[in-house]
């Protein structure tokens, strides 16, 4: 049986992994994993394909005797919040997040607006799969109806401005560029940061399937045309969302983009001001978090990347789970939510009366890379991988500190220094993180990394059809 769901749901091209057929099937699994009674609320993105399949959900969780409230066009953290606002059962969005525009998929979460785990995608998975749906089918009598709710967004908008406010005694000098990627939270962001006080400038901000402002996925590489043009604008920062919103990225005027692992150390800086917790982050976040939440008496907990939601179901009680882009603040809900990051960058600004580069540099900093790989196919990924652990791996673990081997393999030193090997969990690509106390650390780890990785992919003939690298040497980089 093919594997459907990967780290984020269910993804892949439009017609070849995903079809209208499988979005039906997937609706009406859907509607008998939840006892067929009861209601699923149902959202999509922007991308041309996104309407199209999110009907067929509704109607495959309405044939299998769900009621579907359909949201329409809203961002995957605004469908997270329906489904416990709405009481339903289940929720379904239909988005492919920051991949390119001919890419779709499928994310289902829980009654609480959290993401399925991986345990219960592979029980839906089973019922997917099975060889005669017709069984799935609820009776003419018990089929589920379509309630529309567009309203949702509005609550939505509502509730994150009414938890964000500030008690403000002087007028707001916050003065931030929204870009939305011509993505799904266009006309929301933007509204929740202005009613919390601060001047927007939008930017990229009309929907559009195309994406026609940038390529989705706020990476450096992909803003850094930004950093210059921005600089005359006069504004504080440039927060950058994914076509779905659940992802955030922000750029300092004049300075760049900033580490992601700093936002994560800033947001649990001030979770661990007031009480003493766990702070849950993926395999790939650095050493300025452990060290920010080590400071105030905090604990880090490391979970596989994507399933931070999974890490926060065993640790109930945690303050804060977050990856690179990726933040869950269990106080607002148990699910990713890009805008909520946007709307706490403002309310930390206005409260303590600072620029955001003002709150970064009160952080720590060490040098950083990611590599991507990108190759042909799922398959020679696979393949490179299971080379590079018999083959490079025992070389790497020479005189090491400790291991983790939760996603890919992390391998720490007494330096300080770390390595991450990974395979992709949504594209043909092998990814490498690493870290080091010194730049001239770093720069012999990447280096070595990277002459060693292209030896033994040219060693079992796989190409390397190109390489991506994002290196930080400095707390922001152009």
């Amino acid at each position: 049986m093919t594997k459907l769901f990967g780290t984020a749901g269910i993804r892949g091209k439009y017609l070849e992994k995903l079809t209208p057929e499988l979005a039906y099937r997937v609706g009406l699994a859907i509607a008998s994993y939840a006892g067929s009674r009861g209601s699923a609320t149902v959202a999509h993105d922007v991308r041309t394909t996104s309407p199209l399949l999110a009907q067929l959900v509704a109607a495959g969780l309405m044939a299998g005797g769900l009621d579907s409230i359909f949201i329409g066009l809203a961002p995957t953290p605004t469908l997270a919040y329906s489904v416990p606002h709405t009481k339903s059962m289940a929720g379904v969005m239909v988005t492919a997040s920051h991949n390119p525009p001919e890419y779709n998929g499928i994310k289902v979460f829980n009654r609480n607006g959290m993401e399925f785990s991986r345990g219960m995608e592979e029980e839906l998975e089973k019922i997917i799969m099975i060889d005669d749906s017709r069984k799935l089918h609820a009776p003419w009598n018990s089929v589920g109806r379509l309630v529309e709710n567009t309203e949702i967004v509005e609550e939505y908008i509502r509730d994150l401005v009414e938890l964000m406010k500030t008690e403000r005694r002087v007028e707001s000098k916050v003065k931030v560029a929204v870009d939305c990627a011509n993505g799904s939270a266009s006309n929301v962001t933007p509204r929740v940061l202005r009613e919390l006080g601060a001047k927007v400038l939008s930017i990229n901000c009309y929907p559009d399937g195309l994406f026609p402002g940038r390529a989705p996925e706020p990476r450096p590489d992909v803003l850094r045309n930004y950093i210059d043009p921005i600089t005359g604008l006069e504004v504080d920062a440039l927060m950058a969302h994914d076509g779905d919103a659940d992802r955030l990225a922000l750029i300092i005027p004049g300075k760049g983009f900033v580490k992601q692992d700093l936002l994560i150390a800033l947001f649990a800086k001030e979770k661990l001001k007031d009480r003493r917790g766990t702070i849950i982050v993926s395999i790939d976040v650095g050493k300025e978090v452990e060290e920010v939440v080590t400071e105030l008496g905090g604990r880090v907990i490391f979970s596989r990347l994507g399933k931070i939601h999974e890490k926060l179901n065993e640790i109930p009680n945690a303050l804060l789970a977050a990856e690179p882009w990726k933040l869950i603040d269990p106080e607002w809900g148990p699910w990713v939510d890009g805008i909520y990051q946007a709307a706490w960058l403002v309310r930390l600004s206005i409260k303590y009366g600072k620029t955001l580069s003002e709150l970064i540099e009160e952080l720590p900093f060490y040098p950083s890379a990611r590599i991507n790989f990108d190759l042909r196919d799922d398959n020679e990924k696979k393949a490179l991988y299971s080379v590079i652990k018999e083959k490079l791996i025992p070389e790497l673990l020479k005189n090491y500190e400790k291991t983790m081997e939760m996603d890919g393999i992390r391998i720490e030193y007494k330096d300080g220094s770390w390595i991450l090997i990974r395979p992709s969990g949504t594209e043909p690509k092998l990814r490498l993180y690493m870290q080091a106390r010194e730049r001239r650390k770093l720069k012999e780890l990447i280096d070595y990394m990277k002459d060693r990785l292209l030896s033994i992919a040219s060693s079992v003939n796989i190409a390397i059809l190109s390489v991506e690298e994002q290196v930080n040497m400095e707390r922001t980089t152009r």
